[in-house]
């Protein structure tokens, strides 16, 4: 049996308006790669296409995630399976708006420098609010529903929080800057409201592709790993079984168990760390003592607590968590 055949045997069951949605993604992403290849044009100093590739990639991690989930609840399955529909039609509609405003070379997001523009992120902004409530109530079905095994359970508990957390650190990108205000507060117009970047204007020196800032702080960081936790934590849960073949050790699920909470405690505490790094005004590739002090500290939190999970008592947990 082929890996493609076998892929297809294993994702049968799964939700199919969001498997079909993260299918056509991927190949909007291979799109979006020969767009920025094709097309050198860039927008407040970011190639074009870089944001739908973005946009994109995030979709296909997403809208799979979702897919296998909702095909394993045991139960609410049939409204969870409503609701992903109500993701799959909301988030389309939020990126064929995108695709708009990048064919006009328009900024999609913040735009109030037209009427149209000032429309657009209007309509974007409410289907935001939309698809931040329809993920909320599915974060509340996964977190009182139980998976097959607990490493799993935890692990999808774990991420659908994190991402619910990731989602709503957009909120933050929404306040007008000072510059924004203080334009609003002289002449009652500002181009744009709203930034993701901390202590300097939207647009300056960026990593590739991704765009992320490198001299101020970038909000967009934080944002995409909570976002992206509901991926991390269940695969994390995946590749300890996979090892546990390899591995006698990682053979007691409790033990996995407790390595999935500690790396969901872990990536809370990451989260944060990037989310005072970025309101701070401070560049991901430029941490001060302060920052590197707290992630080697957060490292070295989560590396004692794996040892101490590998030598406690597997009972102990095991009662503690059902």
């Amino acid at each position: 049996m082929t890996i493609l055949t076998d892929l297809r045997e294993r994702t049968r069951t799964w939700h199919r308006g969001s498997y079909r949605l993260a299918q056509a993604f991927a190949v909007i992403t291979v799109l979006c790669v020969l767009a920025l290849l094709i097309d050198q044009r860039t927008l407040d100093g970011a190639p074009l296409w870089a944001k739908p590739f973005k946009f994109a990639v995030s979709a296909v991690l997403y809208f799979f995630t979702w897919s296998w989930l909702v095909s394993m609840l045991p139960k609410f399955r049939r409204t969870a399976s409503w609701l992903t529909n109500a993701l799959v039609v909301i988030f389309a509609a939020e990126y064929a708006l995108m695709i708009f405003q990048a064919a006009r070379v328009r900024a999609s997001h913040f735009n109030n420098a037209t009427p149209l523009d000032i429309t657009i992120f209007q309509v974007m902004g409410r289907m935001i609010a939309v698809l931040w409530a329809v993920n909320l109530v599915l974060t509340i079905i996964v977190m009182f529903t139980r998976l097959p095994d607990r490493t799993t359970t935890w692990a999808a508990r774990i991420g659908a929080l994190l991402g619910m957390i990731g989602i709503s650190l957009a909120t933050l990108m929404g306040p007008p800057t000072p510059a924004q205000q203080a334009a609003l507060d002289a002449t009652g117009q500002s181009a744009m409201l709203g930034a993701h970047t901390v202590g300097l204007p939207d647009g300056g020196p960026g990593l590739p592709i991704l765009g992320w800032s490198t001299v101020g702080g970038d909000l967009r960081i934080p944002h995409f790993l909570g976002l992206h936790g509901l991926q991390a934590l269940p695969l994390l849960a995946l590749a300890l079984g996979v090892l546990a073949a390899r591995y006698p050790r990682l053979r007691d699920d409790v033990l996995r168990l407790r390595l999935v909470v500690i790396a969901g405690v872990g990536y809370a505490g990451l989260l944060a760390l990037l989310t005072w790094q970025a309101l701070r005004g401070q560049s991901i590739v430029a941490p001060d003592s302060r920052t590197l002090t707290a992630f080697a500290l957060l490292v070295a939190g989560v590396a004692f607590s794996g040892l101490i999970a590998i030598g406690r008592p597997s009972r102990e947990l095991e009662v503690s968590l059902r």
